[in-house]
């Protein structure tokens, strides 16, 4: 890790409901563009005394002219709690979770199919997508 990055917490909340520390991060890099995720995870990791797996940092924007950055942070009790709770997208980016392997035009096409069905023909036609329920 590299020297001269400052992390400073601010809305810092005890969040029972979801088993998480939640908090905005502010980082001071001076001389540097920015700072990665995994670099900020280790910190806060450090930090709070868990693993760098049960946290999740996002939402960073650089300040214009560069040397602060502010994101957020949330810092879960357990890996099962961050599964649970945390987006899919975001368990992809961390590598927890397998992003859709279907085509985009697929997956509208079954949508517009769907469309023009009700109730148990629909539920068969999700289950079933290589037949056309006419």
């Amino acid at each position: 890790m590299s020297d001269g990055v400052t992390i400073r917490t601010r809305k810092f909340l005890t969040n029972r409901l979801l088993s998480r520390k939640q908090m905005v991060l502010e980082v001071l890099h001076p001389g540097r563009p920015n700072v990665s995720k995994q670099e900020l995870m280790e910190k806060l990791a450090k930090t709070y005394k868990t693993d760098a797996q049960s946290i999740s940092v996002f939402g960073f924007r650089t300040h214009f002219g560069g040397g602060r950055s502010t994101g957020f942070a949330s810092v879960y009790d357990s890996l099962d709690a961050l599964k649970k709770v945390e987006p899919k997208y975001r368990l992809v980016r961390k590598g927890m979770a397998e992003s859709q392997k279907t085509a985009r035009k697929q997956r509208k096409e079954r949508k517009n199919r769907a469309k023009k069905f009700r109730g148990t023909k629909k539920a068969k036609l999700s289950a079933n997508p290589e037949k056309k329920g006419k």
